[in-house]
């Protein structure tokens, strides 16, 4: 009895208050155990309760911070990306290739890339989540298809 009492005058502050709940914090409801009732295993009052994730669960958080790093990446790719692209559609036409199939090749190589960096970049950031065969293997299948489209137009 003297520990409860303790116990409540200790917490005078109820941090938050349930809709319906009593006005005086220190009021017990009626159902509720004392810490003779406490089942085992479970936290005792005035004790932190420890809340640990679900086993085998996958992280699927991905801070803003990552988030950012992970597009500017990108982004800087991306204009690496047009670069190459430029200089791999030049040297289709130096080998006498129509400057129309030069272009689509070199468009569909800058596809590509940008599927296969999208791919690296979200598997970086997050395996748990992006590490799926839905999500990185779409990406992968896009990369591919957009390489043999630039391969086989790049060859007229």
């Amino acid at each position: 009895m003297q520990k409860d009492i303790q116990l409540a005058q200790a917490n005078t502050d109820p941090g938050f208050k349930i809709p319906g709940a009593p006005a005086d914090p220190n009021a017990k409801p009626s159902s509720a155990p004392t810490l003779s009732e406490t089942p085992p295993g479970a936290a005792a009052p005035g004790q932190a309760m420890e809340v640990a994730p679900v086993a085998g669960a996958p992280a699927t958080d991905t801070s803003t911070r990552d988030v950012a790093v992970g597009g500017a990446i990108f982004l800087v790719l991306m204009i690496v990306f047009f670069f190459v692209r430029n200089a791999y559609a030049n040297h289709l036409v130096r080998r006498r290739v129509a400057p129309s199939s030069a272009d689509t090749a070199g468009w569909l190589m800058f596809c590509g890339l940008g599927f296969f960096s999208a791919a690296a970049v979200l598997a970086i950031m997050n395996a748990g989540k992006f590490l799926t065969l839905a999500v990185t293997g779409t990406l992968l299948l896009l990369a591919v298809a957009a390489f043999v489209g630039a391969f086989l137009t790049g060859r007229r």
